[in-house]
């Protein structure tokens, strides 16, 4: 059991990849810091950074001591609901939870993709927001100019031809940024399955397939505005995610034992 005011790594993973995910300040000095960060963590010093009203946080240290406990102690005076990480980063990196290479994350937290989305160009973001870049912000632009606006912009393209992450062979764009992100774990590879063969037309690989891209071609219907589908796309994969953690082997047969 964690002490007071301390998450256990295995319950702090359960929380990122949700919209409850509190925020990660990862206070680690420089002579401890790896290359590979916690997914979602935030570099910090050991002033408290500016967060929203009465946040929820989670401090990530080396091994969980002195630094964290100091910070989210300040934190909790200015009204934040902060937390330890239980044994710090060594913890972590002991329950063998993902890690994100920090060498792949990118400069701009602005991302462009093609506009109209169906599958891929909503399901990256929904991760990016949720399991590499809270704040990260998208935009959807005409095919032709994505390349253009990414090198005037300072943006990242995904999801289009000769971009880094996209389709790689048989494996769609959430494929590679899970990969390449090193966020692979059994649930989001259980939900990049399902998006994989609703994505490629493949849904012999996925019985659920074919139910994402009915609801996906479905909102694309709904909505004019790319970004309003977005945000209602969001709820959507929360959901599958929450499928693919929790409730995957999970059936429906009501009356129970009805007759054909």
């Amino acid at each position: 059991m964690p002490q007071f005011n301390q998450i256990t790594p295995v319950q702090l993973m359960r929380l990122i990849g949700t919209p409850e995910a509190p925020a990660l300040l990862d206070l680690r000095p420089p002579e401890d810091r790896s290359a590979w960060r916690i997914p979602t963590a935030i570099p910090c010093g050991l002033a408290p950074p500016n967060l929203a009203p009465n946040a929820r946080v989670v401090v990530i240290c080396t091994r969980g001591a002195k630094r964290s406990e100091g910070m989210a102690a300040l934190l909790r005076l200015q009204g934040h609901a902060a937390e330890v990480l239980e044994g710090g980063h060594l913890a972590w990196e002991a329950a063998g939870l993902p890690l994100t290479p920090e060498a792949a994350l990118p400069a701009s937290r602005l991302w462009v993709t093609r506009h109209r989305p169906k599958i891929d160009r909503i399901v990256c973001p929904w991760l990016i927001r949720r399991f590499v870049d809270p704040g990260a912000q998208f935009l959807y632009v005409a095919p032709t100019e994505v390349a253009a606006v990414a090198d005037t912009f300072g943006a990242t393209p995904f999801d289009i031809e000769g971009a880094t992450f996209s389709h790689r062979g048989a494996l769609c764009s959430l494929d590679a940024l899970i990969a390449d992100f090193g966020l692979g774990h059994p649930a989001l590879d259980r939900l990049a399955l399902v998006v994989r063969a609703a994505d490629t037309d493949a849904h012999d690989l996925s019985p659920q397939a074919a139910g994402l891209l009915a609801i996906s071609v479905g909102l694309s219907r709904m909505y004019r505005c790319d970004l309003a589908q977005l945000e209602a796309g969001m709820g959507v994969y929360d959901a599958l995610y929450r499928w693919a953690r929790d409730g995957f082997d999970e059936g429906h047969d009501w009356p129970a034992g009805r007759q054909a």
